[in-house]
């Protein structure tokens, strides 16, 4: 089936996958997309739309008026960055910037979102106006954000926003949605323990930061098992110990980091305090200084009811309803789109990518399927002309 609809895919559109292939071939990291961002903003120009440029330093916007007068105001968002990691590829189109490398898929959401302008461009009819929001910045860096602080959505009138990924885990030419939360909340945690280094033959005379590091990732892991209720899902991961330099000195410190990931506001609240507590508790019991720093990085993603059924009624036009699947259960990464639904009521969708084992999102291997780029541009163009009818 895939073969079968990346032959179509190239057989009807060749300018998208080739656009795609051009992007994938340049990949820029988070606030350095210049080369994207001049891409982008040449192509939606030549479309005739309305563009500005600079947002959230490389970010695009270009804005359509149907012809058929005033109306809703609706966003429409791809992510433009690329990952800092090497592409282990052989193709034409494979990375010519060593350690940078489309591996998400954002070089196809580009794509495809201007394929949707180019072709709405052509035939407006619809009454409203459409926002189309190229994005830089999104691995974790939040530029959806700033582009909120800066004022985007304020500035065209946005009453509704709209975004897609890729998953290589649902088939092609399946599209999955679901209303409430589609990914969790992103948080990092650091905790230093504050001992008493010395010799390592003479514990006694020192207070062993790397023991009471040892106790505390054990108790955090009954964070979730036994603080957390059942029906809700959580994450709480140690993923960096730093400590010592010698194998025969008890070092004067330790450094735990890690990651917490929630899907509602009060669970991620909970694991917040609970972490600090636990610290707390433990380097009371060790004799420990204990300083505790909770960064909040993306807010969970959540899809409002409404929107959400607007999403699943396109795709059902494009992709046939059989073809059209709640998102379940919800990711537990995170996507800084959280920051717009936050902002406004709106909708994320995933579409089935179908992508072999092997070559999941950030994988070395990774590319974006070119047969669902018409799946994805019809989505786009279909959610337009539903939510902007006269």
């Amino acid at each position: 089936m895939t073969d079968d609809l990346e032959a179509h895919a190239l057989a009807e559109d060749n300018d998208i996958a080739l656009w795609r292939r051009h992007i994938h071939a340049h990949p820029e990291l988070g606030y350095e997309e210049e080369l994207t961002s001049a891409f982008v903003a040449d192509k939606l120009r030549g479309f005739g739309l309305e563009v500005t440029t600079g947002w959230a330093k490389t970010g695009v916007v270009g804005v359509l008026h149907g012809r058929r007068g005033s109306g809703r105001v609706i966003a429409l968002r791809a992510d433009m960055d690329a990952l800092p990691m090497d592409e282990h590829n052989d193709f034409a189109h494979v990375s010519t910037h060593k350690g940078r490398m489309h591996a998400c898929g954002h070089d196809g959401h580009t794509a495809m979102l201007l394929g949707a302008a180019r072709d709405l461009a052509a035939d407006p009819d619809f009454a409203g106006t459409v926002a189309f929001i190229f994005q830089p910045a999104e691995e974790a860096l939040g530029g959806a954000k700033m582009m909120i602080d800066e004022g985007v959505l304020e500035r065209y009138g946005v009453e509704e926003v709209y975004g897609l990924h890729n998953w290589p885990q649902l088939p092609a030419g399946s599209i999955g949605v679901r209303a409430g939360p589609v990914m969790a909340s992103c948080d990092f945690f650091r905790i230093r323990l504050k001992g008493k280094g010395g010799h390592a033959a003479m514990p006694h005379l020192n207070n062993d930061p790397v023991v009471a590091a040892a106790q505390l990732v054990t108790a955090l892991q009954t964070l979730v098992s036994r603080n957390v209720a059942p029906h809700e899902a959580a994450v709480v991961s140690v993923t960096q110990i730093h400590a010592g330099s010698a194998d025969n000195v008890i070092p004067p410190d330790a450094e735990l980091r890690g990651t917490a990931r929630a899907f509602s506001a009060e669970t991620r609240a909970l694991i917040e305090r609970r972490i600090g507590e636990i610290a707390n508790g433990i380097g009371a019991a060790m004799s420990m200084e204990v300083v505790y720093k909770y960064v909040r990085g993306f807010p969970a993603t959540v899809n409002a009811e409404a929107e959400a059924g607007h999403a699943a009624r396109a795709a059902a036009a494009v992709v046939g309803a059989e073809n059209v699947r709640r998102f379940e259960p919800p990711s537990m990464t995170a996507e800084d789109f959280a920051f717009m639904l936050e902002a406004r009521p709106g909708c994320y969708i995933w579409l089935g990518q179908g992508t072999p084992d092997g070559q999941m999102l950030h994988h070395p291997q990774y590319d974006f399927n070119d047969a669902v780029i018409p799946i994805g541009v019809a989505w786009w163009k279909a959610l337009v002309r539903d939510r902007l009818k006269a």
